[in-house]
């Protein structure tokens, strides 16, 4: 089996899925009996992106996996593809989405003592919904709130292989434009510290999720139908955490 033959299904079998796929899944793809090694597939997968250079496309790896994906310099008029405009999230909503990201695992009760406002329940389902939270066990607290953290799912629709691409706050205030769909590199450095007992401290205040908010805040995300975006909350935060 020729390397070009290789890199040939790995490129289809990338537009075709609609969906990041991980170098072994595309491994299992070829007969049984003529199955490359996985260091083949890996090495198609480097031979594509070369191959994508200067073109309106990339190969960029995420959390699931490899995915070829249009490039943020031409996303706008690609965009223009899809008549119904993507939905737009309320200030509320990113403000929480950015507390769970860098301060995960978080409870709710604890994004209301940062935000100063009690989170409206529709602002949790929503994220939910989207697959960008979830809820991954409860604080061995009175009430045993829930913890929440980001999913995998937000990974791949941010494009970051891991947590330890989000953006530091010092990158997000370079940011001029973030195009149609959010763009994130960097690390997690400046966004976290340790206590002198080794502890995490606050790894996101008010102001600094404000900074993170905006460059966010208006911004239309893509990714298909998502329900309608809950408004901001004004009631005093909740006592239960």
């Amino acid at each position: 089996m020729s390397d070009s033959y290789v890199k040939n299904v790995v490129e289809a079998a990338l537009l075709a899925a609609g969906r990041p796929l991980p170098a072994n899944e595309i491994r299992e793809l070829f007969d049984e009996f003529e199955r490359p090694e996985l260091a083949r597939v890996e090495a198609a997968l480097a031979a594509l992106a070369v191959d994508f250079e200067g073109r309106g496309i990339e190969l960029r790896e995420v959390a699931s996996g490899f995915r070829v994906q249009v490039r943020d310099a031409v996303a706008m008029p690609v965009s223009r593809l899809w008549q119904e405009r993507p939905p737009k999230y309320s200030r509320a909503l990113l403000e929480t989405l950015a507390l769970v990201a860098y301060r995960q695992p978080i409870t709710r009760g604890e994004i209301e003592d940062i935000r100063g406002v009690q989170v409206n329940p529709n602002i949790i389902r929503t994220l939910q919904e989207r697959e960008w939270v979830r809820v991954i066990g409860h604080r061995d607290v009175p009430g045993r709130p829930e913890l929440l953290a980001t999913t995998r799912g937000f990974l791949d629709y941010f494009g970051l292989k891991s947590l330890d691409d989000l953006p530091t706050l010092a990158q997000l205030r370079d940011v001029e434009s973030l195009g149609v769909q959010l763009e994130f590199g960097g690390t997690m450095e400046a966004a976290q510290a340790q206590d002198p007992d080794g502890g995490t401290i606050e790894m996101v205040e008010v102001v600094e999720v404000v900074e993170v908010v905006d460059v966010v805040e208006g911004v239309e995300l893509v990714g298909g139908d998502a329900p309608a975006d809950p408004g901001d909350e004004t009631a005093p935060p909740r006592k239960v955490d």
